[in-house]
């Protein structure tokens, strides 16, 4: 269920500030199909993804994976 929320955290964050998977995908240097993988959670996030996300949203690692 963690996994659930936050990946729903990610993705409403993104949502927020209309920003696509490709937008985020392009940041982070990676295509959007490993993003959308990351998002739905078909492919394990790296923690420094998850760390730069993080960083870009100005939340913590914490408050997403609480």
């Amino acid at each position: 269920i963690r996994k659930v929320i936050y990946l729903e955290k990610l993705k409403n964050l993104r949502k927020e500030l209309a920003l696509t998977q490709a937008d985020i995908a392009n940041m982070l240097f990676i295509t959007q199909t490993a993003y959308s993988k990351y998002e739905r959670g078909t492919c394990a996030m790296p923690i420094e993804v998850l760390k730069q996300l993080a960083d870009f949203y100005k939340v913590s690692i914490d408050w997403l994976l609480e």
